[in-house]
């Protein structure tokens, strides 16, 4: 069965476009895809890492049939794709291949392709149709769905893109199967985020049976990629660009991403934002938000499904340099104002909230906590 959620009111501001979740939807090889792309469309850009490579293939023969130009744009796995030379580089393709505002760019893959294809979609001659084909957890779940696009740079990640809503969204839950189990493990991060702000239920599905709920073939990972798609859905409906609102599916991102970056991307984003997410419950238990009862529940619920609950750093780091490192970075977080660090916490599961310019003591005391 295909679930379809509807993203957008329709307005200029906030344009509407369907995600659709079930299995078997790439099976026929295009049917799907070329039914979210907009008339007129006779040049695509599909945009994969090489480990799509037999997807691209299938998907690109099936759109050929369908009497559509297909061209395909091989980028580098994970963060090395996000970078403005790859960018160029598809920008190229675009220019050689004769695309015109009429055609389209796909984007098949994780996080990274969706993220870099919707920039290069939102650049091209100031914007050309996306269609986002997610294959991981984590892009299902977060980065394919909103209409938020970049690329990292050396001062951090994320800090160049655009608001660019895709036309349509195709969640084929089949490959899953397929993904690396600490590449599941890792999307679920963003699954448990989704349930701390929002849906309760979410939690209740993991506590129940950990094991269960990340079973790539089974009907209860089914039921929380839905729900954690609708959650997105409401939010980024009513704040596309991050006014005010959409800011609370940044919980645990800001020490997530500084955790990325200060790390050379070493580590996986979903383990990043969950060790954000156990860094902003203590940051709220010491100002007093949170109960020391509500962290432990973070930690309990991501350790669960088997994501990182500390910063584990060798003794060879010296923690005062790793300290100051992470707070630059944090600095450079796109929710900051001026020299005002904010960040998303919990004033209780469900309910979150900002909180503005915590002191170093208290940033300090809860990079202590989670050390």
């Amino acid at each position: 069965m295909t679930a379809r959620i509807e993203v957008g009111d329709g307005s200029p501001a906030s344009p509407r476009y369907a995600v659709l979740v079930g299995r078997g939807l790439l099976a026929d090889g295009g049917s799907a895809v070329h039914g979210l792309l907009p008339p007129g469309v006779a040049r695509v850009l599909i945009v994969h890492p090489e480990s799509m490579e037999q997807r691209a293939a299938v998907l690109a023969a099936g759109l050929r049939e369908r009497g559509l130009t297909v061209h395909l744009g091989l980028v580098p796995d994970a963060e090395a794709a996000k970078t403005a030379t790859v960018a160029a580089q598809l920008w190229q393709q675009l220019g050689l291949a004769g695309f015109t505002r009429s055609d389209a760019v796909i984007g098949l893959g994780g996080g990274t392709v969706t993220d870099l294809a919707g920039f290069v979609a939102a650049t091209w001659l100031r914007g050309v149709a996306v269609v986002q084909v997610p294959t991981t957890l984590l892009a299902m779940v977060d980065a394919a769905v909103g209409g938020k696009t970049g690329i990292n740079t050396a001062e951090g990640k994320n800090l160049v893109g655009a608001f660019h809503p895709p036309v349509g969204v195709i969640c084929d839950l089949d490959t899953l199967t397929t993904l690396p189990r600490a590449d599941l493990v890792a999307g679920m991060a963003e699954v448990v985020k989704h349930g701390f702000i929002r849906d309760q239920r979410t939690l209740d599905l993991i506590a129940a049976d950990p094991t269960t709920a990340c079973d790539p073939s089974g009907p209860v990972l089914a039921e929380l990629v839905t729900r954690s798609i609708e959650v997105k859905a409401a939010v980024v409906t009513e704040d596309l660009r991050e006014a005010g609102l959409r800011e609370i599916l940044n919980y645990g991102h800001t020490f997530g991403h500084a955790i990325e970056q200060v790390e050379d991307y070493r580590w996986r984003h979903g383990e990043a934002v969950s060790v954000g997410m156990v860094y902003a419950a203590e940051l709220a238990c010491l100002a007093g938000l949170l109960t020391e009862a509500e962290v432990a529940e973070h930690r309990r619920i991501l350790a669960a499904v088997g994501l990182p609950t500390a910063y584990r750093i060798g003794p060879e780091v010296d923690r005062e340099a790793r300290w100051a490192a992470l707070a630059t970075a944090m600095g450079r977080d796109k929710k900051a104002r001026g020299s005002t660090l904010r960040f998303v916490v919990l004033a209780g599961l469900g309910q979150p909230q900002r909180l503005a310019g915590p002191s170093d003591d208290l940033l300090r005391a809860a990079f202590d906590r989670v050390i």
